[in-house]
């Protein structure tokens, strides 16, 4: 879907999509109006960004470089650019650092003094998934993959899980067994230290706390602002959105569900379905845990309790942190609290947002434009180096590597049996022999031709075959395909979706965060490191 968009063909889906041109196009057109997703009284400006400064304060990080970006948003023209993720050990996958890096880059790029712009970068603190977020992946310079993956509490929003010491040794432990040069090691040991001290009233940092200051450790110098939706201040400031679901909530889920027919009718697969029932709404519990909340007639219930409508709103009155919004609600929910640009997402959240412009429209908030994520596959000295020598990209060996390996093999060995090329000579001689045949007897076109298509899919699947053997072979010599999928396909997943930020920066240090910033917004881009 996310391809699909790109391309244009989901334009009608988007509400800042144009017939032409793309998202920068779209962006840009949106700063020049004046327009954002939500446009803040005087009052509600000052109280966001009051919150805001809180929030930095209470976890100790309102550096100058926060104050200024808050004074930007401060500012009656400030707007946002908003990227976000949960939060992972130790900032999780590459992918959340170059997702927050892309908000600081395309703010610099549509920012100037009359009409500031500045990258928020919404920490999903609310999620209780803790499966998804308890493990971090390192490659070292030995080339070995280490996976440390923490025991969290299930169905608990990760906001409320306080961090724990044996967390901080056991990560300690895990860069003290990785081979990494030491200088790099201590300071990456250092952003640790200082993201898992006591918070400036004494009291212990929660998980979420410490994936907040160790994104802020990266790009907090850069001016990019971290907001927690769990955060009592700002919760307050979303229970209007919330409110409003509640008096009616299963429109969304019907706009939702609507949305998903339209998808199907293109050929193309749904991200979100809502069941009949299902609000966009979850509940946390007295137990702590985070239920979805249904509709019953006039009753909303969990799966164990079951809540009159003034019931929910005084909650909601009372402590805002508790009523939560599902995926189908989410973004309207910040998109309702900021003066937002563009939204930040990777290919797989692209799907949400097609479905989501009448849950938008509902709110009276304004869809900004859906900015598809900058993407950064690292190459590592050895392994630009290989790619190099097999003429091949990154990208085309986590598509098949043992075919780039073998192919790079059959080229220099002149074996032309695994080439194209010779697969389309025959295809050619089969072509006009199947012609002659026809020419002969005309009801022998269709036999073979289907001969021709068949032996061809044969002849390339035995090609396949064989050039995975050559890589094995290869592989069993000089370990080169171990090595390409080793950094490029860890685990069997593409880098920058298991390995962290982390790895990069034990290995060779700040140079990489410095390379990063130098990308341009939104790119899809393999960067050397030297």
């Amino acid at each position: 879907m996310a391809a699909a968009y790109r391309q244009g063909h989901l334009n009608k889906l988007f509400s800042q999509a144009q017939s032409s041109g793309g998202p920068r196009e779209w962006v840009r057109t949106l700063v020049a109006s004046g327009g954002a997703s939500h446009q803040p009284t005087a009052d509600e400006r000052s109280a966001l960004v009051a919150a805001l400064r809180d929030y930095h304060a209470h976890l100790g990080l309102l550096t100058p470089a926060a104050q200024a970006a808050l004074d930007d948003l401060a500012h009656p023209q400030g707007r946002v650019v908003v990227a976000g993720q949960q939060a992972g050990l130790l900032t999780g996958p590459a992918y959340a650092v170059h997702k927050a890096a892309d908000a600081v880059l395309l703010a610099r790029e549509l920012s100037t003094p009359e009409a500031p712009v500045r990258g928020v970068f919404w920490i999903a603190s609310q999620d209780h998934d803790g499966e998804e977020v308890a493990w971090v992946s390192l490659l070292d310079m030995e080339e070995r993959l280490w996976r440390e993956v923490m025991e969290l509490p299930e169905g608990i929003p990760v906001g409320r899980i306080p961090w724990q010491p044996e967390w901080t040794g056991a990560l300690r432990d895990l860069l003290m067994r990785s081979q990494a040069p030491q200088p790099h090691r201590e300071a990456v040991l250092a952003r640790i230290e200082a993201a898992t001290a006591p918070l400036p009233d004494g009291s212990t940092p929660g998980w979420a706390d410490v994936f907040a200051r160790l994104m802020f450790s990266l790009l907090g110098d850069q001016g990019l602002i971290l907001l927690d939706p769990m955060f009592p201040p700002l919760a307050r400031l979303m229970a209007p959105t919330l409110a409003r679901e509640l008096s009616d909530p299963l429109a969304g889920p019907a706009q939702i569900e609507a949305a998903a027919q339209t998808l199907l009718e293109m050929g193309l697969t749904p991200q979100l379905r809502r069941p009949a029932g299902a609000t966009n709404l979850f509940l946390e519990e007295e137990d702590g845990q985070r239920r979805l909340l249904r509709v019953e007639g006039e009753t909303f219930v969990t799966d164990t309790q079951s809540y009159h409508r003034q019931e929910l709103l005084d909650l909601l009155e009372h402590d805002s942190t508790r009523l939560t919004p599902a995926a189908g609600l989410r973004p309207t929910v910040q998109d309702a609290l900021l003066p937002n640009l563009a939204l930040i997402l990777g290919d797989g959240e692209i799907g949400y947002l097609a479905q989501l412009s009448e849950v938008y429209r509902r709110h009276g908030v304004t869809q900004p434009v859906v900015w598809p994520r900058l993407s950064v596959t690292w190459l590592e000295p050895n392994v630009a180096r290989l790619l190099r020598r097999l003429g091949a990209t990154a990208a085309e060996v986590q598509a098949d590597p043992a075919g780039v390996l073998g192919r790079a093999l059959a080229a220099e060995r002149g074996l032309s049996a695994t080439s194209q090329e010779r697969l389309r000579d025959l295809s050619q001689q089969w072509e006009a022999l199947g012609a002659e045949l026809a020419a002969l007897d005309p009801t022998l076109q269709r036999s073979s031709e289907r001969a021709r298509r068949s032996a061809l899919r044969h002849f390339s699947a035995l090609q396949t075959r064989a050039l995975a053997a050559l890589a094995r072979e290869e592989d069993t010599r000089t370990g080169q395909l171990r090595r390409l999928t080793t950094h490029l396909l860890p685990h069997g997943h593409p880098q920058e979706r298991e390995l962290s930020f982390m790895t990069y920066l034990l290995k060779h240090g700040p140079v990489v965060l410095a390379l990063l910033l130098t990308q341009e917004a939104g790119a899809r881009v393999e960067v050397e490191i030297p």
